[in-house]
């Protein structure tokens, strides 16, 4: 046997190159773009099986918690302690009166939704109007000669 008589046992195969011109155009068979449209891309099969089972929950951004109710309105949580130390006794206590008392801050130049909680004592009397009013701060109000409108 000579050099020139030896044969390959199997024929070369040559992987078909696509994208250079010919038939395919365009994408040329490859879909659009990502991972799978370039060259050189094989994904391993372990790794499809684990993709596969992967859920595709989609449309809810990063955090699910924050963004699903994101546009409810939520109240501006005051402490009865805090209107003990803002108010004179007898004042009335609204959105408006808190905000001018520096207790809270305007939303968008407006006076945003209030709820009263009963944290802390409470020895003043004071009317609360158009505020949220959780049952315990209810109670001190009322024990203190308040009342809640």
């Amino acid at each position: 046997m000579q050099l020139h008589e030896l044969q390959p046992t199997a024929p070369r195969k040559v992987a078909r190159r696509i994208g250079r011109g010919g038939k395919r155009g365009k994408m040329s068979g490859a879909g659009h773009k990502g991972q799978t449209a370039r060259t050189g891309n094989s994904t391993r099969p372990e790794m499809r099986d684990f993709i596969k089972k992967l859920p595709k929950l989609r449309g809810h951004g990063k955090n699910r918690a924050r963004t699903v109710n994101a546009e409810k309105v939520r109240p501006v949580v005051i402490n009865v302690a805090a209107l003990e130390t803002a108010f004179e006794a007898g004042a009335t206590v609204t959105p408006k009166t808190l905000v001018s008392a520096g207790v809270i801050s305007a939303v968008a130049k407006r006076a945003p939704m209030v709820k009263i909680l009963g944290n802390g004592e409470l020895k003043k009397k004071f009317v609360i109007e158009d505020c949220q009013v959780s049952q315990s701060a209810k109670t001190k109000i009322e024990a203190a000669g308040g009342s809640v409108k």
